[in-house]
């Protein structure tokens, strides 16, 4: 006889990441979405949730002054399994724990790789006022395209690395272009010569990250680059590099 497979473990919110010194009423929340696989249903690596601490950590400093809380969201399995999306599920299920917790305050779904792909799938949901996907996932054979309509009225950021050989950055690219059609508050930044994991250049994305994520929760002025980004027209808009040092001087 065949293993009898394990019953799914129910989808949590890690404890919130704020800052000393900030203020303690919370006015937005980012749900940070791990990387995955496209198929398992074993339990998340503690690995993946880790590695997402430093994230989190950068931009809670960063919007310390907003009432920004971030929360890691441990899935309930590491695969997206097909049809079943389970990451994106997950992510809908968590932007309706932040509205039972903290009320009617905005959020912004920020995933890498396969988290990248739950963040931009689970945006429709009410509360999501902006997605930012780090070298998302995307399938190179999918049997329908990737569906765009629901980003109509958030703001949509993708970053990814022209040199990422796990998740082609085309298919983010392909993506981006038809999203823009239907919501033009989207933008997309390639950071050249850089890999899936966005290691080379991370300071630069920490800054960028941080800065879309207080603009678009807390109506800040976006820095320049990603003021001009979505503004522009394809490609231009699409094929935005970011500049080496980017957060140094970001008002100049």
């Amino acid at each position: 006889m065949g293993q009898r497979a394990l019953p799914l473990s129910d989808p949590r919110l890690g404890r919130a990441v704020q800052t000393a010194g900030g203020t303690d009423e919370v006015s937005g929340v980012v749900l940070l979405l791990p990387d995955g696989r496209a198929d398992s249903h074993r339990r998340p690596s503690t690995l993946s949730y880790a590695a997402q601490l430093p994230f989190a950590r950068s931009l809670a400093r960063a919007g310390a002054g907003d009432g920004l809380a971030v929360h890691v969201l441990r899935y309930r399995c590491r695969g997206w399994n097909a049809d079943d999306a389970h990451p994106a599920e997950d992510a809908a299920w968590a932007a309706d724990e932040v509205q039972r917790r903290y009320g009617d305050v905005p959020v912004c779904l920020a995933g890498h790789g396969m988290g990248g792909r739950a963040a931009l799938r689970a945006a429709g949901h009410g509360a999501v006022t902006s997605v930012l996907a780090l070298a998302p996932w995307l399938p190179e054979r999918a049997a329908e395209p990737e569906p765009v309509k629901h980003l109509a009225g958030r703001r949509v950021m993708i970053v990814h690395g022209t040199n990422d050989e796990r998740t082609d950055p085309e298919l983010s690219y392909r993506l981006a272009e038809r999203a823009k059609k239907s919501n033009r508050d989207t933008c997309r930044f390639e950071v050249h010569s850089d890999g899936n994991a966005l290691r080379q250049h991370r300071s630069e994305v920490m800054s960028l990250a941080a800065d879309f994520v207080r603009g678009s929760l807390f109506a800040r002025s976006y820095a320049r680059p990603v003021a001009d980004a979505l503004a522009a027209p394809p490609p231009l808009g699409l094929r935005m590099p970011l500049a080496a040092g980017f957060g140094r001087s970001l008002r100049h």
